[in-house]
């Protein structure tokens, strides 16, 4: 136990949710020797400042997949490269896929096995990867093209997706947690998300283990709705897995892969 001034104690906490951590205000308030209140006191003025979201008994951190979809893509490529990996080894031959906007998901689009797959997308660079593949049948959702997300999430794409019937969707998402299940920050991508997940007949969302156990602004679906989740060698570190599992969520773990 050690006691700091409010202000320090603060940053302390600031810092371990920028690091990624979720958070409990019990133990929080039993290593800072103060008493629950004063550390709920800290959540809340933290989450007014945009840097946390509290949750019953304590914070999560905010996701960092707020970055746009072009910055992303750049992003830890040889993790995303096992993530997709281990996903596609799921694949079942003459489906029908869709594959969400996102960057993982723009790795698993590079390396798509040629079972005689059909592949919708609302994803301008995964369209881009697959147009000259003459081995599958490629659908692309139009409307606006949102830059941030590098997709179309809007109306028409919407409507289109509506006519679809999809045998798995790889959905795309921001944040993940036990308590908030799956949430992205845009919240026309978040509706556009639940109409992927409702006209499939199975899901399945590869993650990054950054984006385990944080939070996101618009909520898409509890987790229960994604019938397999493919996470990284670490997961376990960042989110509770048997948590998870209990929810009836299958959970298929990449092995490690050097940068």
């Amino acid at each position: 136990m050690h006691r700091e001034p409010p202000e320090d104690r603060r940053e302390t906490i600031a810092y371990r949710l920028a690091e990624g951590s979720s958070l409990s205000a019990t133990a929080l308030a039993e290593e800072f020797g103060v008493s629950p209140d004063a550390i709920r006191r800290d959540l809340r003025a933290l989450a007014a400042e945009g840097r946390c979201r509290r949750v019953y008994g304590g914070a999560l951190p905010l996701s960092p997949a707020s970055t746009p979809m072009r910055t992303r893509s750049q992003e830890a490529p040889a993790r995303k490269a096992a993530l997709a990996a281990t996903a596609v080894a799921l694949l079942r031959p003459g489906e029908f896929l869709f594959l969400d906007n996102g960057s993982t998901n723009l790795a698993l689009a590079q390396c798509l096995p040629r079972i005689g797959l059909t592949v919708a997308t609302n994803s301008v660079s995964i369209a881009a990867v697959l147009a000259d593949r003459d081995d599958l049948e490629l659908y692309m959702l139009g409307g606006r093209v949102r830059p941030g997300i590098g997709g179309c999430v809007d109306a028409e794409a919407v409507l289109a997706l509506q006519q679809m019937n999809i045998d798995l969707c790889i959905l795309g998402a921001c944040a993940v947690s036990v308590e908030e299940g799956l949430a992205a920050f845009d919240a026309v991508d978040a509706a556009f998300k639940r109409t992927a997940l409702g006209r499939s007949r199975r899901a399945m969302l590869p993650a990054t283990s950054e984006k385990l156990a944080t939070r996101a602004s618009h909520r898409v679906a509890p987790l229960e709705a994604i019938d397999t989740l493919v996470v990284e060698h670490d997961a376990a570190e960042h989110i509770d897995l048997e948590a998870i599992r209990a929810l009836g969520v299958d959970i298929i773990t990449a092995p490690a892969r050097a940068e």
